[in-house]
């Protein structure tokens, strides 16, 4: 147990180096920001004053040193358009990020497996059927269509739920919605797949055999086997969510992560923009190693000494 989560912490810090590496590089050979946070116009003599206060005239390696010291010492550097420290910036806007992605996993799991389960076991019926109908649906429609479909029906036209900021519950209905229905989609059709192949095993049968409830037999016997192919669509997801999250953010005004580092992309802001990009690198191999852990909590036959790192 301690040489496996020993590898993969070497393992992550090593893709995390590389990661922040590349895209402090990237963003060098996009251009020099102050050229697109300043005026036009600009004189000559401002312009290299603004380069040298934010220490763009340094060698490139003096700026690469300056980019890991800014992160040891828990300001990750000085915003260029705000001018403020990238942690505060960052601050001010994570957890609006975080309790969106939260509440659109927590819908996407509470709704997808269910429904997963439910296709499965009325497979070829009325019931199942609807459930793949809307699953097809949803996997169908863009999340920023049904955004915006969203905001004409339910904001315009009903004006029942207010079309932008995070402030209260309502303000989460359709973000929400229009996020995770991709992700139910999915999930319904993997869970379905996964739940069949399950059914039709021999110790489903053995269950049945000796008496136990049909619900017993789903959910303690069928539902735990069939939860590793699940788990695994459920940690691709999570790092699939931020992109998306970019698009809802942005379409319903949420301020939060995404559309702070669409603003740093489209302003050459390199210190916001590569702690961002840090940050949901960070997110994503953590998740990986949870997804690992969690494996050996719901099938013991998983051992985390034989698994690969």
């Amino acid at each position: 147990m301690i040489d496996y989560l020993g590898a993969r912490l070497s393992r992550m810090l090593v893709t995390l180096w590389v990661i922040a590496t590349a895209v402090f590089l990237a963003t060098r050979m996009t251009g020099n920001p102050i050229d697109f946070l300043m005026p036009e116009g600009l004189d000559a003599q401002s312009r290299a004053e603004m380069i040298a206060y934010f220490g763009l005239d340094k060698p490139l390696l003096n700026q690469y040193i300056s980019f890991w010291k800014s992160l040891m010492d828990g300001e990750f550097g000085l915003g260029l358009m705000e001018r403020r420290s990238v942690a505060v910036i960052f601050g001010e806007r994570v957890w609006r990020s975080v309790s969106l992605l939260s509440a659109t996993l927590a819908v996407t799991v509470g709704v997808g497996v269910p429904l997963g389960v439910i296709a499965a076991v009325w497979r070829n019926t009325a019931i199942g059927n609807s459930v793949l109908l809307i699953a097809f649906i949803g996997y169908a429609i863009p999340n920023f269509v049904l955004a915006i479909l969203f905001l004409l029906a339910f904001s315009f036209s009903l004006q029942w739920l207010p079309s932008a900021g995070s402030e209260t519950l309502s303000h989460y209905v359709m973000p929400v919605a229009a996020l995770s229905a991709f992700f139910v989609a999915s999930l319904v059709r993997y869970t379905r797949s996964a739940m069949l192949d399950v059914m039709q095993q021999d110790y489903m049968r053995t269950a049945r055999a000796k008496g136990l409830s049909e619900s017993t037999v789903i959910l303690r016997h069928g539902l735990r086997n069939a939860l590793i192919p699940v788990i695994t669509v459920i940690g691709l997801q999570m790092t699939t969510l931020v992109s998306g999250a970019v698009v809802i953010e942005t379409v319903f005004a949420w301020n939060g992560i995404g559309d702070l580092l669409v603003g740093a992309t489209l302003r050459r802001d390199y210190p916001v923009l590569q702690f961002g990009v840090l940050m949901v690198a960070c997110a994503v191999v953590t998740i990986n190693l949870l997804v690992d852990l969690i494996y050996s909590a719901v099938d013991p036959r998983v051992r985390l000494s034989g698994a690969s790192v």
